[in-house]
């Protein structure tokens, strides 16, 4: 990567993402083209955009799910997925790079819960093995953030035995469980019902409520105006609104 990082960014007081002039680009197709970003803290953040506009790209890059071509990421003023060596771009190592992704929490559009766990050990896995927390202290935060979604009975469900909308809450949970500084959410309301829908926007508003920072990508233009502080529009890889 040799892209170079501006020292000082204008309008960008209390931002808890920033992106900068980020390009990807598979092939022949430049999926993003030249994206520039800001999510503040304590906000929601919606990038709205057809299907195959580079949305889902550009919140992956967040976390470093996918490495830009050129550009940068920062969260709460930290690169994410690169350092500095001298003016120039260069690769953390994995295991930066997971310390990195383990405070930022990311809800899957297709919640990639693991079937054969119950709902509490989906939950638990993450915090023990990414942060390395006991077994009992991991227990305790998903009982915690099971709550706070609305699902402390359903702990010894598995993830067959639950409907579309309470499989997403749970991935909603296990995303809290990590005590993120980030919340990313990848389409949630894909597939569901509206009164589904209408429960997953309350849900982000109490998460925001709480002060979460939250980033997320929808097609459904009514769910974005409902929870949105700020939008970005996104189309062909450029954001045009």
């Amino acid at each position: 990567m040799s892209d170079t990082v501006s020292s000082g960014v204008t309008n960008t007081d209390h931002a808890a993402v920033e992106v900068r002039n980020a390009h990807k680009s598979f092939g022949a197709n430049h999926v993003l083209a030249g994206v520039d970003l800001v999510a503040r803290a304590g906000e929601v953040t919606v990038i709205i955009g057809p299907s195959g506009s580079g949305k889902s790209t550009l919140l992956r890059t967040i976390n470093h799910l996918e490495k830009l071509d050129t550009g940068y990421v920062r969260v709460h003023g930290e690169l994410i997925g690169v350092r500095v060596q001298g003016n120039r771009l260069k690769e953390l190592r994995e295991r930066e790079i997971l310390r990195q992704r383990a405070s930022i929490g990311f809800v899957f559009q297709s919640f990639n819960l693991f079937p054969h766990l119950t709902v509490l050990d989906n939950i638990i896995e993450a915090p023990i093995v990414t942060q390395r927390v006991s077994k009992a202290e991991a227990r305790e935060r998903a009982r915690l953030v099971l709550s706070r979604v609305g699902l402390a009975d359903r702990e010894d469900a598995y993830p067959r035995q639950l409907s579309g909308g309470q499989q997403q809450r749970v991935a909603i949970a296990r995303a809290l469980a990590l005590n993120p500084k980030l919340l990313l959410f990848d389409e949630p309301t894909e597939g569901l019902a509206p009164v589904i829908v209408q429960l997953i926007a309350r849900t982000i508003q109490e998460l925001r409520r709480r002060g979460f920072t939250i980033l997320l990508v929808e097609q459904n233009f009514h769910f974005a105006a409902t929870v949105a502080d700020r939008h970005y529009v996104i189309d062909r890889g450029k954001v045009i609104d």
